[in-house]
């Protein structure tokens, strides 16, 4: 993207006038319409007054920014398959963020890892089959259907105790799995 286009479309974000603009940073109509269609470029300083009047600045103006991933296909699923369970990354690059979801395929009569405490919450949801969240000394059946929620402050695991597959929807905050 030129730098005519880039103060286009910050201009019009402000929803400014090529004069509204020219006013603000003492500079002509005549002179904005050049910039923006390429026909001329400003010195640093008058372009960091017309930035100044768009509410930016040269760091943010010339930040290279890469489009960040919002949408996840099962292409971009990274899966891990353990002793009686799978883990199913649904966000490949979860490790860097505030939370990490998974899916968690766990075999009958099998459990996932004990997970020692530590810092931070997690949430299941059960989307097949039924459950045993051990959580410290306690115990909690969870039905498809249902959801789990605790701090991490005791060890804890899930335990399969069927005869069919369970799929759980399994949230760490921070990043865990």
């Amino acid at each position: 993207m030129s730098i005519g286009e880039k103060i286009r479309n910050l201009r019009n974000l402000c929803q400014l006038t090529q004069e509204e603009l020219a006013n603000r940073c003492e500079l002509t109509k005549g002179y904005i319409s050049q910039i923006e269609n390429d026909l001329t470029s400003p010195s640093i300083s008058t372009l960091i007054d017309i930035l100044t009047a768009l509410g930016s600045n040269l760091h943010e103006f010339f930040k290279e920014e890469q489009e960040e991933q919002i949408v996840f296909s099962n292409d971009d699923y990274f899966e891990k398959d353990s002793d009686g369970f799978k883990t199913i990354w649904l966000v490949p690059t979860a490790q860097k963020n505030e939370m990490e979801p998974i899916i968690c395929e766990i075999e009958p009569k099998r459990e996932t890892l004990l997970d020692m405490p530590h810092e931070g919450q997690e949430f299941g949801y059960v989307l097949e089959g039924q459950i045993t969240l051990i959580y410290g000394n306690k115990k909690f059946i969870v039905n498809k259907g249902e959801s789990f929620y605790f701090t991490t402050d005791n060890k804890h695991y899930l335990y399969n105790h069927t005869n069919k597959l369970a799929k759980v929807i399994w949230i760490s905050s921070p990043p865990n799995f």
